[in-house]
């Protein structure tokens, strides 16, 4: 599943191709295509992403997209090519398409169905206007782990596996901490590094959690070959030596995902 510098990024190529300009709005695989037909031609008039959700307004109305593990976008510029009965929604202007496929979730709402998404998600690391302090009230007297609080999008959204297991690791903190052992100044570091992180990641469109002193040029060590790309400290090197300390980095299961950590480098 995309994490949230995916969406945010995906935010900001919406505004830049259709922003501000009328915009052919089509449902070809006709699973949005009464809801298309009622925005075609309006308007887009803003987009912004809130953790692993995309909004996107035209007129009085939102599309909310989730694209779930499934789900892709894809842009490309005028003419659009034939679209095929897999697009869910296609957006169309006389110099861009963007092609919505196979998403857990696009749907029409209003403002009320809005903010009450908005109410339902955990603040933001990228979201300048979010409160850190939200997360830290629940994550303070939680009993849950502090891996499982990092994924929980009800306490910080838009944060996935990938960024769970790397800024743990980058701040030393066992992944099986429960959150009221968690100090508020471990809390404050771990906010402010995500939220550097993830706009690195909006940037750059890939994670990268590497400091410059760990990359494989300073230690003289290979780069990373894999497919989900950037350079990692532990996600997916399970098996494989620490870069800092040569220990085996382990992994185990934990909130139905895989977790990643360096017993060493990262004590309870």
């Amino acid at each position: 599943m995309p994490e949230g510098h995916t969406i945010h990024r995906l935010a900001q190529d919406h505004t830049e191709r259709f922003a501000g300009r009328p915009v052919r709005v089509s449902s070809p695989q006709g699973r949005f295509a009464e809801s298309a037909a009622l925005l075609d031609g309006r308007h887009l008039e803003s987009a912004e992403a809130h953790g692993k959700h995309l909004f996107l307004e035209l007129g009085d109305a939102w599309i909310h997209i989730h694209l779930g593990l499934f789900g892709k976008l894809g842009f490309g510029p005028a003419p659009a090519p034939p679209a095929t009965d897999t697009v869910r929604l296609r957006l169309l202007n006389p110099e861009h398409w963007a092609d919505l496929r196979g998403p857990t979730a696009c749907a029409l709402i209003g403002e009320a169905e809005k903010k009450a998404i908005h109410e339902r998600l955990g603040p933001d690391p990228l979201r300048p206007a979010d409160d850190p302090d939200r997360a830290w009230k629940r994550i303070s007297r939680s009993r849950t782990t502090v891996a499982a609080l990092l994924m929980d999008q009800k306490v910080i959204a838009g944060v996935g596996n990938v960024y769970r297991a790397e800024v743990l690791f980058r701040h030393g903190i066992d992944p099986y901490r429960l959150g009221k052992d968690l100090t508020r100044g471990e809390w404050d570091a771990l906010w402010a590094d995500l939220a550097v992180l993830m706009r690195e990641g909006v940037r750059n469109n890939r994670i990268d959690t590497v400091r410059d002193e760990h990359l494989p040029g300073a230690m003289g060590r290979p780069p990373r070959v894999d497919d989900h790309g950037g350079e990692v400290y532990v996600y997916r090197r399970a098996n494989m030596p620490c870069h800092i300390c040569g220990t085996e980095v382990r992994t185990a299961g934990l909130a139905a995902r895989n977790l990643f950590w360096c017993p060493t480098c990262q004590q309870r």
